[in-house]
């Protein structure tokens, strides 16, 4: 008797578990996935293109105009001998498309190699989106994201208001290129596609990065 009357007690446990899981299956639909928020830097279509700045008189673009020779010296400016040329990597951009060879990225040009998780990488990333605004039409600003996840890289992005295109180094090979292990990491190529300095000094500021700009590729930007 006691037994039928447990078995009485549980029978509508059961049934409203049963319905519940059921009702839930046909009358309300899937939960969707979160639709991936659009990314806040450029695409990377037009990287293979020297910087052009368009005269203010005749409408045409025009290349950048390097800082004058002083007295005495050849050359525009005093940038010291040699260089290198960029590793032979290719990456994909952030945005997705066409993945960029990193040798055609067209110079001038200034490469921050950067990922959310490091410090000094966060504090200098707001000097280098100015700089790209500054020096609009003279080179270009490009970072590498490296190790890092896209989540992260997107909220720096969105916070920091950082819009010049990025690509994706997921593996290091760059930093494995260059025989370098700590980030932040800047390269200043010259229109020779030619890496004219490689910084390590840790966050770069608006005056540091000017600075460099000019030693090293022949560019006066304000600071």
């Amino acid at each position: 008797m006691n037994r039928r009357r447990l078995a009485l007690a549980v029978l509508p446990l059961l049934l409203a578990v049963t319905g519940c899981t059921s009702g839930t299956a046909n009358d309300e639909p899937a939960p969707r996935p979160a639709a991936e928020r659009p990314s806040p830097f450029r695409d990377c279509a037009t990287l293979s293109t020297a910087p052009t700045t368009t005269s203010p008189n005749s409408g045409t673009a025009t290349s950048a105009t390097a800082i004058p020779a002083s007295p005495g010296t050849s050359g525009t400016t005093a940038r010291a001998a040699g260089g290198s040329a960029l590793p032979e990597l290719t990456l994909s951009c952030f945005t997705g498309g066409a993945p960029v060879v990193l040798r055609e990225v067209a110079g001038p040009a200034v490469i921050n190699v950067w990922a959310s998780w490091c410090p000094p990488c966060r504090k200098e990333l707001p000097a280098f989106q100015r700089l790209s605004e500054r020096a609009a039409g003279q080179l270009q600003v490009v970072g590498v994201n490296s190790r890092d996840s896209r989540g992260g890289a997107q909220s720096i992005g969105e916070d920091f208001g950082v819009r010049f295109p990025i690509l994706v180094d997921q593996g290091e090979a760059l930093q494995r290129e260059l025989k370098r292990n700590a980030i932040p990491l800047t390269l200043f190529v010259d229109a020779d596609g030619q890496v004219r300095h490689i910084d390590a000094s840790g966050a770069l500021d608006d005056t540091k990065l000017a600075k460099l700009v000019r030693q090293h590729l022949g560019l006066a930007v304000p600071a």
